[in-house]
């Protein structure tokens, strides 16, 4: 039977904006449905942060232990459906198992299991100013934005769930040096430059040669000898993965706070992509689908407007068209990655039928992105 829970995420982020977890929201029509979209996903589940599984709209039953809980999954019960006969069955379940439970939408005065260990709570910030009352580490949701997320931590919230970080942020401005000297590097091996010349652009840089010297020379990298020289650097990495390094160098390069979250979710996106795309594109265009993805947040990032980052920039006009007018072939799917933001699985729903994709190719690509995302900022 083909599955028709879809999943859509949101991160969450502590005081300092780092973010301390994933949640994932599961759209679907029962609680077996659910359960069996989780068990597909054991293998790739993301194991870098704690994850969050939101149930939607669903009442938690005793069906939900039928799922193999990972050890850094934490179940939300809504405040809600604690009343209900099947939610008071399932909470000594879940603590017998010794699996972890955050209290969702909860208000001041709810009456609580005596019990149960509520580790986080999540409060509608829109309905409650301060976090009074909580019975856990207490976490802003319905944030509109930067502003609205200091004043939640100032009113005694100890972090947040969302994607306020995306709006809000200060005007753009020119492009910073060290911005540039990536974006003019990118474009040399975009254009095939000769090593030397690469070569001689890495030795304008100090730091960004010690970034690549030291990336190669990891032990993900597995090489028997210490690489030394920039050449010998290019050589081994080769041009197509050079480029997507530089690419992650440049999403990762902002000193903003909320710099990390937004390069989670723009790494992600350029994976989701990357995996979704893959059966649509030949595999000479499925960095190109990346390159999408993870650009799709550079002028919040590097504090520009995109079009003068792109103007910078020569990429193909598949590229430069999905990330400044929303058209062109790849444009379809950088919304289907914006979507998997949403709360609402509708429209993601909607746009995945366009493309006739089914729901468990979607939620495999967006689970597989998250974990990719979190492994390169660990």
């Amino acid at each position: 039977m083909p599955q028709t829970t879809t999943l859509t995420r949101e991160p969450v982020v502590n005081k300092n904006r780092a973010i301390t977890a994933n949640r994932l929201i599961a759209h679907g029509p029962n609680m077996g449905s659910v359960v069996e979209t989780l068990n597909e996903l054991t293998e790739i589940w993301p194991t870098q942060h704690t994850v969050f599984v939101c149930l939607g709209r669903l009442v938690p039953t005793p069906d939900l232990m039928k799922w193999q809980v990972p050890p850094n999954a934490m179940v939300e019960i809504p405040s809600q459906a604690l009343a209900h006969p099947q939610t008071q069955a399932l909470l000594p379940q879940l603590r017998d198992a010794g699996i972890s439970m955050c209290l969702t939408w909860f208000s001041p005065g709810t009456p609580l299991p005596a019990d149960c260990d509520w580790r986080f709570v999540l409060m509608d910030r829109r309905r409650h100013q301060t976090p009074a009352g909580s019975p856990g580490i207490t976490l802003a949701w319905g944030l509109p934005n930067v502003s609205g997320f200091q004043e939640a931590v100032q009113s005694g919230y100890d972090g947040a769930s969302g994607w306020f970080f995306l709006h809000g942020n200060p005007p753009p401005k020119e492009l910073a040096p060290g911005h540039g000297q990536i974006v003019r590097l990118l474009n040399l091996v975009r254009n095939n430059a000769e090593i030397k010349e690469i070569e001689a652009a890495l030795r304008q840089d100090v730091a960004l040669s010690y970034k690549l010297l030291r990336y190669i020379n990891s032990a993900g990298f597995g090489l028997s000898c210490e690489i030394q020289s920039f050449r010998h650097a290019v050589s081994i990495l080769g041009y197509a993965n050079l480029h997507k390094w530089l690419s992650l160098l440049l999403v990762g390069a902002s000193r903003d706070p909320s710099a990390p979250a937004m390069m989670q979710t723009a790494v992600a996106r350029g994976r989701f992509m990357e995996q979704i795309g893959a059966s649509f594109f030949e595999k000479s265009e499925h960095d190109n689908l990346f390159i999408t993805g993870a650009f799709s947040l550079l002028n919040l990032l590097l504090g520009t407007s995109m079009q003068r980052v792109l103007d910078e920039m020569h990429l193909p006009a598949a590229v430069t068209d999905a990330l400044l007018y929303e058209q062109g072939a790849y444009a379809p799917f950088l919304k289907l990655a914006r979507l998997c933001e949403s709360f609402d699985s509708a429209e993601l729903e909607k746009q995945a039928a366009e493309l006739q994709l089914e729901p468990a190719q979607i939620n495999r690509a967006l689970v597989g992105a998250l974990g990719f995302a979190d492994s390169l900022q660990a």
